[in-house]
């Protein structure tokens, strides 16, 4: 009985207009003997639909959306573009904009999301929006400029599929049929399309109303499945077999199969199949579990020997010779529940313990299931007393047990008849016995060692049948012993950069074992050996980690520290610098040039190389680290480039090059300068002497003051010595002329100084000379100055 039944009544019709959907599917719902297919719930859903019926389409198309609903449901239709609702309330919907669409239908679940692509490419592929099984699938290979008569080619996952012409034809799809198809033409490639094949329908439930009849009852077979809502008008057809025999077989339009009365002998393997054309799917076998009362339950009682006697092993077992599970066994003692279980097989169940003197009397039980409750025949049983089960203990000095303490190990049986032989066991191996004439425990010491680890227990023996307590086991401490502590490098000597690995390791000691790592008293770190061994602790290296190590390992017995183990890291020298010095600005043949080479970091000792052109000139130690000179006396050969080198034995470095130029050579053009300077200066030199002596004699005559009066102050001072180092230029010392006033003198006196001057290609730089320091004065051509406190009449010097 289906939707078509309600539907012919008008008056239930109104009433489902007026519904909300939860209320129309409880109406709708199964009645006693009646199913709904869950192609109605199916069709409750709200579907859209394409045409043409592609999702790729060229700029300028346009593709039309249907939005598909139950007929007899009121005319609400809402569109979507992704999450935005859109004004349209029509069952149709024209679109010519990329975009992800879907549509609501009343209030029933929105439908699918569509997704449509307008394409500028000169190339598309089209197919449909949605393919199941067995549809006939056609995917066109569409050119903008349709006047191309160019060959087109498909592909399936990048493989070449062997057709010919625009259109390429599925018959029969299925799962051999998904992938990603695209088509490509002599100028272009297409869009890449995903055939997903879906199902018709899934496979099939068989289920059972009641799904557990009782012997005689009539049960409904449903052969539930559900058919995809785009394919709402498919009928499938159904099959019911039982024992899988084809020749019991029944098939019609109908899901469900209705059996009168099931017996207990029916209860066999069902199955149903549904399907349409060629495509069948069978449901997974079925068994129906009809019900049987629980008959009367059986209450046996055994032991391990022909006298049940205190300690044994009794066991009840209960049993019921028919009866649908699940059925439930409850034992008694004296109308007192001892215990319970539940099977869901035939059997029975069971129920042991060991036996007291409280255990004699009377024992039965109860079988029940969903129809019934049984209850068996009453069963008795007399206990004899032998000795109990002993209770065994180990009494330690401390909580946990070391070498060398001693424990006592106590056993006692709480019941038993006297005497009782106690023996005490280590790994099943005696270690002595006690008798108890009068009942009570016994006890046994013992001095522990290493090897005393393992499991104890006891057994106690009255002559009825030995009982053995429970195990225990004894843990036995080893302190910890002195730990080694050794030291991985990657190389012989320790680098700064370089990881070392500390290892800590003590021979002996029970774990775990922690380990703490130290460098000069100063906690670096720990780690704990939970099953034995050693631990390590890595360390980057600096500079600062040169000095003492040691380690300490500790358990629960104490702690031992290692000896100390030095790290001396060593640091790579760094790049050095290469400096010239030089007695003058200019050097020349036969002075004396000092190299001084210095790395500023660097663990010593550090030997410097020194070099001319690449070549070795000699080398220097320096033990402590610091720099190191070398002295030579330049000659016409010593012109060119110097370097020196870095080593520590660990690393080497080399400094920047630094060029010496030695004047005097032929062709040089410093040389031409220097002998035109050295004219010019003899000239001013003979003409400052003339003019100072011939101040002087004016002085004399006059009664004034030397020229050498101390009074005077010229601005030259010591000269100091040029040094060389890594520059570009070198420069050129040349004449600058200004004039001079004596303190508190009217005498004006010119001052030659010399100045630099930049010249390219220099080869060395001269150091700056500070103002009015360091430079040689000629004086030149004394005059009087012009002040208005001296002669009226007089002109100031040109």
């Amino acid at each position: 009985m289906f939707l078509g039944q309600y539907l012919l009544w008008p008056p239930f019709w109104m009433v489902l207009v007026f519904m909300p959907l939860w209320a129309v599917l409880l109406v709708l719902g199964p009645v006693p003997g009646q199913s709904v297919s869950r192609q109605f719930t199916a069709s409750l859903k709200s579907r859209i639909s394409v045409q043409p019926p592609w999702t790729n389409y060229f700029s300028g198309d346009t593709a039309t959306l249907s939005c598909h609903k139950p007929a007899f449901l009121p005319y609400q239709i809402k569109w979507y573009r992704g999450d935005r609702l859109l004004s349209h309330n029509t069952n149709t919907f024209q679109v010519k904009e990329s975009g992800s669409f879907k549509c609501q239908a009343d209030n029933l679940p929105p439908s699918k999301s569509v997704h449509l692509d307008f394409s500028n490419a000169q190339l598309i592929l089209q197919a449909p929006f949605e393919v199941f099984e067995r549809d006939s699938v056609v995917l066109k290979c569409q050119e903008k400029k349709r006047t191309s008569r160019s060959n087109i080619t498909f592909y399936r996952n990048g493989q070449h599929l062997p057709h010919q012409g625009t259109e390429y034809h599925i018959q029969n799809a299925d799962l051999q049929h998904n992938g990603d198809y695209h088509c490509k033409n002599r100028y272009a490639s297409s869009n890449k399309v995903k055939i997903q094949v879906q199902e018709l329908f899934p496979r099939p439930v068989l289920l059972a109303r009641p799904s557990q009849p009782t012997d005689g009852s009539p049960v409904n077979l449903i052969c539930d499945t559900q058919l995809s809502p785009q394919k709402s008008n498919v009928q499938l057809k159904f099959c019911f077999l039982k024992d899988d025999l084809i020749s019991r077989q029944v098939c019609s339009q109908d899901p469900e199969y209705h059996i009168p009365a099931i017996r207990k002998e029916d209860s066999t393997s069902y199955i149903c199949k549904a399907g349409t054309y060629d495509i069948w799917k069978t449901s997974r076998p079925f068994q129906i579990p009809v019900q049987i009362p629980v008959s009367l339950p059986v209450l046996s009682l055994s032991t391990a020997k022909a006298k049940a006697l205190e300690g044994d092993m009794a066991t009840l077992h209960c049993e019921a010779q028919r009866g649908s599970p699940p059925i439930w066994y409850q034992f008694y003692h004296e109308s007192v529940p001892l215990g319970s279980s539940t099977t869901s097989s035939i059997g029975g169940a069971s129920l042991s313990f060991p036996l007291t003197t409280e255990h004699s009397g009377n024992y039965y039980c109860t079988a029940r299931n969903h129809l019934r409750l049984q209850y068996s025949k009453a069963v008795s049983l007399f206990v004899i007393v032998p000795v109990s089960q002993p209770t065994f203990t180990l009494r330690t000095p401390r909580t946990q047990a070391v070498v060398g303490d001693t424990i006592e190990l106590h056993c006692e049986a709480q019941r038993g008849s006297p005497p009782i032989l106690y023996q005490f066991y280590h790994e099943n191996i005696i270690l002595g016995t006690h008798t108890a004439p009068s009942g009570g425990g016994a006890s046994f010491n013992l001095s522990l060692t290493a090897e005393h680890s393992g499991n104890y227990l006891c057994e106690a023996n009255n002559g009825q049948e030995a009982q053995r307590s429970v195990t225990i086991t004894l843990n036995v401490i080893v302190p910890v012993s002195h730990p080694g502590l050794t030291l991985r490098m990657p190389r012989t000597q320790a680098v700064v950069g370089d990881t070392v690995e500390l290892h800590c390791e003590a021979l002996t000691g029970s774990p775990p074992i922690q380990y703490q790592f130290y460098h000069e008293n100063v906690n670096l770190g720990n780690s704990s050996a939970l099953s034995g061994g050693g631990a390590s602790f890595n360390l980057f290296l600096t500079e600062e980690h040169s000095g003492n190590y040691f380690c300490e390992a500790s358990n629960v017995a104490g702690a031992q520290q290692s000896k100390a183990v030095s790290i001396n890291v060593i640091v790579p020298v760094s790049r050095p610098v290469l400096t010239l010095r030089a007695p003058k600005a200019q050097v020349v043949v036969g002075d004396v040039v000092e190299l001084l080479c210095e790395a500023l970091s660097g663990s010593p000792p550090i030997l410097y190389q020194f070099y001319y052109e690449n070549i070795t000139l000699g080398n220097s130690s320096a033990p402590f680290g610091g720099g190191a000179f070398f002295n030579f006396s330049v000659t016409r050969e010593h012109s060119g480039n110097y370097s020196c080198e870095a080593n520590n034995r660990l690393w080497a470095q080399q400094s920047d090059k630094v060029t010496l130029f030695v004047t005097g050579l032929t062709g040089d053009r410093s040389g031409s300068v220097a002998a035109g300077l050295t004219g010019v200066l003899l000239s001013i030199v003979v003409l400052a002497a003339g003019a100072l002596l011939f101040h002087c004699w004016l002085s004399r005559k006059a009664g004034r003051m030397p020229a050498s009066d101390p009074t005077r102050r010229p601005s030259d001072s010591a000269p100091q010595e040029p040094t060389y180092s890594n520059v570009s230029g070198w420069v050129e010392l040349q004449p600058v002329y200004s004039n001079v006033n004596s303190l508190g003198g009217d005498v004006v006196y010119s001052e030659v100084r010399w100045c630099t001057k930049e010249r390219p290609y220099a080869v060395a730089s001269v150091p700056m000379v500070p103002e009015n320091k360091g430079s040689p004065v000629i004086y030149t051509e004394v005059k009087v100055a012009c002040t208005s406190a001296s002669k009226p009449n007089c002109q100031p010097p040109q």
